[in-house]
C-alpha cells in the first residue's frame, strides 16, 4: 500500500506539479527516509504520521549531521507530502501544516574575479570540433549565467544571432530571453560553421551542442568542461554553477540593476538575487581595506 501511494506522489510531482527529475529524485529520497522513519518506530502505513513524528524524523537528520539546506528541503518536502496524502484521503489530518520552514543557510557562492575569468576565457585552445565547442560552452555560460540544464537544452534555432539572444527553458518551464555579447556570438559561430557539423550524424536532431557521437551534450561533459579549463589555467576552480555566480556577480559590479539580473537569471524571487549584492559589497569592502589609509 505505502508503494502504491509513493508511486502515485510521483507520478504528482512529475504531472501535475511539473517539477525537475532532479527535484522528483531528491523528494522521493526523502520521502523514503520518512517512511523509513516510521517503519523504525513500529508503524505500519501513514496511520500515526503526525507532527511529532515529523518533527522527531528532522530531529534526527539533524542529529546526523545534515546540511541546513538539506534539512529545509526535507521539510519543505514533508509539507507536500502530507498535503498530498491528506487531499487523497489517506490521512485524516494534515500534520504538515504545523511543521516550521527551517531556513537554509546562506553562504556567499564562490566567484572569480575579472581577470581570472578573462584568463580562462581567453586560452582557447586548438581549432577541433571538441576544442570549438568548449570555448562556445564556457564563453555562452559566462556570457549569460544560464543553468547547465538550460544549455544543454539548447536547439540551434533558440539562438538569435542578429539580436545576440537566446531563448532559454528555465525551471517550471519558463521561457525567457536572455542577451550575450559579441566574444560569445564569436565563440558560437565557430562552433556552429566549423565545429558542430563534422559531429553531425543521422538522428542528430536540433541540439545546439553535441557530444563527439552526435547527440546532445550532457551535464556531466559540461561539468567535465569547465573543470578542465580551470584548473588547467591555474584559476580558482569552480563548478560551472559558480560561472553562473560569476555572471551575475559582475553584471551587479558594472552597474546592472537588481530587476534586470533576476530576468536574466531567471530566479522567481528577488530575494535569491539579492545573495549576490552580498558578494559585490564584500568585494567594496576589500577594496576599501586595501585602499583607503583610514580603513
Amino acid at each position: 500500500m505505502v508503494e502504491e501511494m509513493v508511486a502515485e506522489f510521483e507520478r504528482y510531482l512529475r504531472v501535475e506539479r511539473d517539477l525537475s527529475p532532479h527535484t522528483v529524485r531528491a523528494y522521493l529520497g526523502d520521502v523514503g527516509s520518512l517512511i523509513g522513519h516510521l517503519e523504525g518506530a513500529g508503524v505500519e502505513g501513514l496511520s500515526g504520521l503526525d507532527i511529532g513524528v515529523l518533527r522527531e524524523w528532522l530531529g534526527d537528520q539533524h542529529g546526523a549531521g545534515k546540511a541546513r539546506a538539506t534539512l529545509a528541503r526535507r521539510a519543505a518536502c514533508a509539507r507536500v507530502f502530507t498535503a498530498f496524502c491528506h487531499r487523497r484521503g489517506w490521512l485524516d489530518d494534515d500534520p504538515g501544516l504545523l511543521l516550521g520552514s527551517a531556513k537554509a543557510g546562506r553562504s556567499l557562492p564562490a566567484v572569480l574575479d575579472q581577470d581570472e575569468a578573462r584568463a580562462a576565457l581567453d586560452s582557447a585552445g586548438a581549432d577541433d570540433p571538441k576544442e570549438l565547442r568548449d570555448q562556445a560552452v564556457l564563453e555562452l555560460l559566462y556570457a549569460t549565467g544560464i543553468r547547465v540544464s538550460e544549455l544543454c537544452g539548447l536547439d540551434v534555432d533558440d539562438v538569435d544571432r542578429e539580436r545576440r539572444t537566446l531563448r532559454v527553458l528555465g525551471k517550471g518551464r519558463k521561457e525567457r530571453v536572455v542577451p550575450f555579447g559579441l566574444p560569445a556570438l564569436r565563440a558560437l559561430d565557430a562552433w556552429c560553421i566549423r565545429g558542430r557539423p563534422l559531429w553531425i550524424r543521422e538522428g542528430t536532431g536540433p541540439a545546439l551542442f553535441l557530444g563527439i557521437k552526435g547527440g546532445r551534450l550532457d551535464q556531466g561533459t559540461v561539468r567535465r568542461v569547465v573543470h578542465a579549463r580551470l584548473t588547467d589555467t591555474g584559476v580558482t576552480d569552480l563548478s560551472p554553477h559558480g560561472l553562473r555566480h560569476t555572471a551575475a556577480t559582475h553584471l551587479l559590479e558594472g552597474g546592472a540593476d537588481l530587476r534586470s539580473v533576476q530576468e536574466i537569471l531567471g530566479h522567481a524571487s528577488l530575494g535569491t538575487t539579492q545573495i549576490y549584492t552580498h558578494v559585490s559589497i564584500e568585494r567594496l569592502h576589500t577594496a576599501y581595506r586595501q585602499a583607503h589609509p583610514r580603513a
